[in-house]
């Protein structure tokens, strides 16, 4: 064994000490989220009916909303109108790392939706996010107001304009079931 082999063992050896000291420095992961923003969403848990307009005639629909993963994840159980095979899921949390909410909705007619997220400068909860093809883009957003222990308001709208105005094309009334 010459002097460059033991140079090597000895650089190898510093590079594993440097690495192990990096490892066990790191912190480990913070389970369960009770941070005032992983809180901002709690208003939408619970039972719902929903109410909202279908074409020309009132279209009703159930919400079950709970959170679950150790108080991390805010599941939405969507469940179409009667007659109607409609059932969807989102699944939104709180991401630490980017601090924006993110949601996925899924559902039973292949949708997929990505969504991120959080408050409106006026208090507003909103997701959203751009859509269309390459050349017409737009953006949509779920915007939640005019929240109450008992009720709130749920605007989908659309910008076509990069967000600089919107319009709603889908509202529901949200009352809590009893």
């Amino acid at each position: 064994m010459g002097p460059d082999s033991s140079r090597m063992r000895l650089h190898l050896l510093s590079l594993s000490l440097v690495a192990g000291v990096a490892a066990a420095q790191q912190a480990p992961p913070q389970y369960g989220c009770s941070s005032p923003e992983s809180r901002q969403l709690d208003f939408w848990v619970g039972e719902w009916d929903l109410t909202y307009k279908s074409g020309n005639a009132e279209g009703r629909s159930r919400n079950h909303i709970t959170k679950t993963l150790d108080g991390c994840v805010v599941l939405e159980e969507f469940t179409g109108p009667p007659g109607t095979p409609l059932v969807g899921r989102s699944h939104s949390v709180f991401d630490r790392a980017t601090k924006q909410w993110k949601q996925t909705w899924v559902d039973n007619t292949g949708a997929y939706l990505d969504f991120s997220g959080g408050m409106l400068p006026d208090g507003r909860m909103f997701f959203g996010r751009e859509a269309g093809p390459e050349g017409k883009r737009f953006r949509q957003r779920m915007v939640w107001e005019d929240v109450k222990a008992d009720s709130m308001r749920w605007l989908w709208q659309r910008s076509d304009d990069q967000g600089a105005t919107w319009k709603t094309t889908w509202e529901i009334e949200y009352r809590r079931a009893r």
